[in-house]
């Protein structure tokens, strides 16, 4: 395991991390969890970086709770860590200093839906899947999908994304208002459900990415849209990488309005091949899937097919039917498990990085050429639309000189994709395993600025310290 960033995180001491556990216990009874196997369920990671448990686990049922670990927590400068599902990637529920975990699972209602306005108001724990299974008989859904079942506070603190953002945009642009527990134990309210406002400093924006380092989100109010009519997949071929990325570009530039567009390079589609039990041709391939009305759909799929013919593509693979559909993004959303089966017993880590849309096929040429330079494996997925893809490395834990060369591979990708104007991470966040790259991606004055916000809004450093801003 890598050493992780502790700076100068201290422990709570132990008589104020006693007290603490007291008052916490008579507020909450046994919602108060302190058995090891729960600590640990509550702090783990997909980077290589040790898992580090909290001291307690509170199972938060209303706002109200959250207010009163904050304040209890406050008074004897305990860390408070917001947990959802635990699908973050980069340790962003890890508990460095120690702390209270709070658990927003059971914080899962669907307060209000407004189907004329396409907003919705809920809590926290609200799934992805249970909000659109929520939605579906009136014919709204939410669009954003990171491929996990993750909670909507979590994908909100962690600025998620995923394969439908080049149509739908990411968290952030469907997130609307706000309700955040500060560190004083008072809520925040950041917006209303107007569509638009110019009132004060954008509030809302602020705490989305913030990782619960500022506070925690008690209420999220959020953007919905109909169900399309009709919704087809399709998977292409090509022969190359820059193919299939030079169709992508080609097809944003001429306004085809894409829902999905998703790459995976050779590796990959071998791996979900064997996995997910396809039969797609192992070469680069494009995953697409196009919304609108029947017209539409056929037009868009139409033009694309031109493109992707001028670009080295081969003859496109149609469903409209919803179980096909499904089948085909399973298999991608599964790409993490399927590349952990290629080699069973070795470690994955799964890392992401975003370019200039017309950048992305240098970057991934040169990733998979650094790959053969270092002999590891590391499959390609990537939301070619916007730029962004994964690498899901397969090292094994054991094997140092197979580990440092993951590790080096890893830096040369993130230096890469900052050299060509990009970032360090598209949508997995910064957590505690990418905080060294972000003074040369966005400068020391940018990072001066993260801390004033910091201790402007978390004096006493008890939410999620660690996290995102080195030293804070």
């Amino acid at each position: 395991m890598a050493t992780i960033p502790t700076h100068d995180l201290k422990r709570p001491e132990p008589k104020a991390l006693a007290s603490t556990l007291e008052r916490l216990a008579a507020r909450f009874g046994n919602r108060l969890v302190t058995s090891q196997a729960v600590r640990d369920q509550h702090a783990h990671t997909t980077t290589w970086l040790a898992s580090q448990p909290p001291d307690a686990v509170v199972m938060a049922q209303e706002t109200a709770d959250i207010q009163d670990v904050v304040r209890i927590c406050a008074e004897h400068r305990v860390p408070v860590i917001a947990f959802g599902t635990g699908t973050s990637l980069e340790g962003q529920v890890n508990a460095p200093a120690g702390g209270i975990s709070i658990d927003l699972r059971d914080m899962n209602r669907v307060i209000e839906v407004h189907a004329e306005d396409l907003d919705c108001v809920i809590e926290p724990g609200v799934t992805r899947k249970a909000l659109n299974e929520h939605l579906r008989d009136q014919g709204l859904f939410f669009p954003i999908d990171p491929g996990a079942d993750a909670s909507l506070g979590g994908m909100a603190s962690t600025r998620a994304s995923g394969t439908n953002a080049v149509r739908y945009g990411t968290i952030r642009e469907n997130v609307l208002a706000l309700k955040v527990v500060r560190g004083d134990g008072e809520i925040i309210k950041t917006g209303t459900r107007a569509k638009k406002s110019a009132a004060g400093y954008d509030l809302t924006h602020l705490f989305i990415g913030a990782e619960g380092t500022l506070g925690i989100i008690a209420e999220l109010t959020m953007r919905l849209r109909g169900i399309p009519e009709t919704i087809a997949a399709a998977a292409c071929s090509f022969e190359t990488v820059g193919g299939a990325c030079q169709a992508t570009i080609l097809a944003i530039q001429t306004g085809i309005p894409l829902a999905r567009i998703e790459l995976l390079n050779a590796a990959q589609v071998m791996a979900c091949n064997s996995y997910s039990k396809l039969t797609l041709p192992e070469t680069p391939l494009l995953l697409l899937e196009f919304h609108g009305s029947e017209i539409e759909v056929a037009e868009q799929s139409k033009n694309f097919g031109e493109i992707a013919r001028e670009c080295g593509g081969g003859d496109f693979t149609w469903t409209t039917r919803p179980e096909d559909r499904t089948k085909l993004w399973q298999a991608r959303h599964d790409a993490y498990w399927s590349v952990k089966a290629l080699r069973p017993g070795a470690g994955v880590v799964a890392t992401d990085v975003c370019v200039p849309i017309s950048r992305l096929a240098d970057c991934v040429t040169a990733t998979e050429d650094d790959l053969k330079r270092f002999d590891l494996l590391s499959p390609i997925v990537g939301h070619v639309g916007d730029g962004n893809f994964h690498c899901s490395l397969v090292c094994d834990p054991e094997d140092a000189g197979e580990m440092a060369r993951g590790e080096e591979f890893m830096h040369r990708l993130v230096e890469r994709a900052q050299a060509m104007g990009g970032t360090c991470t598209g949508e997995h966040g910064i957590g505690q395993g990418k905080q060294k790259y972000l003074k040369n991606e966005l400068g020391p004055e940018a990072l001066d600025a993260m801390r004033a916000l910091k201790q402007a809004l978390d004096p006493l450093n008890i939410f999620n310290p660690g996290k995102i801003v080195p030293g804070a």
